[in-house]
């Protein structure tokens, strides 16, 4: 659904804190720390999960994944894959 470098690019793109994010998403501080930790895919509650996906895209993110396109257009960041070893 969302990993932990979305939720932390997002951030930065939209220039706020995890506080900023928290009080957006209606979640803790914690809960915004736990899902920028993670390993990869953000795990957790789907109710939670889905507050914090919806206060970005209400801030104006648009999340993209793997091997989607940006229908919107507008400026954005996104990771390359990376070449296996």
């Amino acid at each position: 659904m969302i990993t932990a470098g979305q939720v932390r690019a997002a951030r930065a793109l939209l220039g706020i804190d995890q506080k900023t994010l928290a009080a957006l998403a209606g979640v803790s501080v914690p809960t915004i720390q736990r899902m920028e930790a993670s390993d990869g895919t953000v795990r957790g509650v789907v109710d939670t999960l889905t507050k914090v996906v919806a206060a970005l895209e209400a801030a104006g993110i648009e999340l993209i994944g793997d091997n989607a396109r940006s229908e919107t257009g507008g400026r954005g960041v996104r990771l390359k894959s990376q070449p296996s070893d």
